[in-house]
């Protein structure tokens, strides 16, 4: 069976084909920083982080960008609240993603470009739609033509009749739309105000529109044709159908083969904003500070009530969903255990170390169809329920019925599924403890195996990078990638 994956662009599932073979090139739209992550961003992230995951598991090297929105009004405003740059508006929340993302197990992507690392790939695209008639400036400001592509409104399913002016969502236009020569025309330059930042352009000092940055980052950094482009669904319109319009009326080629939207969340059956009071950020939900579940939550209990829906479907956030994934994460996390707690008692060997290839079929059969995990998370039960039965008779028998090869290979194949989907029993973290030696890597191994990486990579053994990667990983080294080489940190 073909990996199949459900495109927005032609509402329907299709196999995936990508540009290169087996390498998937892959952007997701980021935070814009000027406030703490919250549950629809959790949602999200993992949501993508899995996707990702997944995609290597089945052999795939990704290249996977996630971008900081780091200049935006209300960045602006914050800093204005709080008597701050937007420097360090921008960076202060950009650590505090960092803080709350990786409590879920959720990997940094290859990269994080910065809008305002991008002003000259911004103004050289919006040059290119001028030069062919899509765009014009206008007192300071510059926009997109909308009735010159003729495609717009093919992601959303909308058309321009019924589309309302100024539905940008994000970019604060002029009210009356005086400048405009089409009131849906939207910005991709926006002159600068009093007090603002702002960059010199061919159009006047100013500041990029909210939809450039993302088709110009994509340019800049994987090209003009990408694999995936994935977001949340309140991104289709207007960001995702302006980015669309801008970079294929730029390039005449398709910005992305597919395009995937994960649904959106719930708090108890309503949509999450201030306003109703049921707005709940990441860290408040695992610090216990949440008053519908006032109990600090294991992120590994929330990364699995995410994945228990498939990532199309709307997400509700409610004190018995949230205590029911609790219950859920502490059987998986016994199964987890298992050869640490009885392993050498019953004389599990490095050697042992092999997976249920039927199960492994199973699993690889619900992942393929549009990344429905459901039935792989039901594997995963099925597999700590048994490790957990055998547990109880082994403490008051002495003995297990089971056998020592198959439960070793049974606790593996739930290990390594279980990775798969960033379910670990991340013990450190469990405890509180950033300060782990790494299951005992010093600096200078850790440096080590970066320079055997980077040969692997150079020799384009991407597997044995990817594994060294991983390793890695597993014992809490992040790597990040840059044009300047390989930078680490433990986690």
């Amino acid at each position: 069976m073909a990996l199949t994956v459900y495109n927005t662009l032609t509402r329907r599932q299709e196999p995936l084909v990508t540009i290169e073979p087996k390498q998937v090139k892959m952007y997701c739209c980021g935070v814009t920083v000027y406030d703490y992550c919250h549950l629809g961003h959790a949602r999200s992230y993992i949501v993508w982080d899995t996707i990702r995951r997944y995609l290597q598991w089945r052999g795939y090297r990704v290249n996977y960008l996630q971008n900081f929105t780091d200049i935006d009004d209300k960045i602006l405003n914050r800093a204005r609240e709080q008597g701050m740059t937007m420097e360090e508006v921008s960076n202060r929340f950009i650590d505090a993603y960092f803080e709350d993302i990786r409590r879920l197990n959720v990997k940094d992507a290859d990269e994080y470009p910065r809008v305002t690392d991008h002003i000259p790939a911004i103004h050289q695209l919006i040059q290119n739609l001028i030069d062919q008639d899509l765009a014009y400036a206008a007192e300071g400001d510059v926009y997109y033509r909308v009735q010159k592509f003729p495609s717009y409104g093919k992601l959303s399913g909308r058309n321009l009749e019924q589309m309302q002016a100024g539905a940008s969502g994000r970019d604060l236009e002029d009210p009356e739309g005086r400048k405009k020569e089409y009131p849906l025309d939207f910005a991709l330059w926006k002159g600068a105000k009093p007090g603002e930042p702002a960059w010199d352009s061919p159009w006047g000092s100013g500041r990029p529109g909210w939809h450039i940055e993302c088709s110009a980052m994509i340019r800049s950094r994987l090209g003009e044709t990408i694999d995936i482009h994935g977001g949340g669904g309140d991104l289709i319109f207007p960001h995702h159908e302006n980015e669309i319009a801008q970079s294929e009326g730029a390039f005449n080629k398709p910005l992305a083969r597919y395009w995937m939207h994960n649904g959106m969340v719930m708090v108890d059956g309503q949509k999450m904003s201030k306003s109703l009071g049921n707005f709940i950020t990441i860290r408040d939900l695992l610090d216990g500070k949440w008053s519908q579940y006032p109990h600090q939550v294991d992120p590994m209990a929330v990364r699995l009530f995410v994945l228990q829906a498939h990532y199309r479907k709307p997400l509700d956030f409610t004190e018995d969903a949230i205590a029911g994934a609790v219950n859920s994460w502490k059987t998986l996390k016994e199964g987890l255990s298992f050869a640490q707690l009885y392993g050498e008692k019953l004389g599990f060997s490095v050697a042992g170390n092999q997976l249920d290839q039927e199960l492994i079929l199973k699993f690889n059969e619900s992942g393929d169809d549009d990344f429905n995990f459901s039935t792989g998370l039901a594997i995963l039960f099925k597999l700590a329920k048994d490790l957990q039965r055998e547990a109880n008779i082994l403490v008051h028998e002495g003995k297990t019925k089971v056998d020592t090869a198959e439960l070793q290979q049974q606790w593996f194949t739930l290990v390594t599924l279980s990775q798969v989907l960033g379910l670990e029993v991340l013990t450190d973290k469990d405890n509180g403890d950033n300060s782990s030696d790494n299951n005992g890597l010093s600096d200078a191994e850790i440096e080590a195996l970066i320079e055997l990486r980077q040969k692997a990579r150079t020799a384009k053994n991407f597997a044995e990078s990817d594994r060294i990667r991983n390793e890695l990983q597993a014992v809490g080294i992040t790597l990040i990638d840059s044009k300047e080489g390989t930078r680490w940190h433990r986690n």
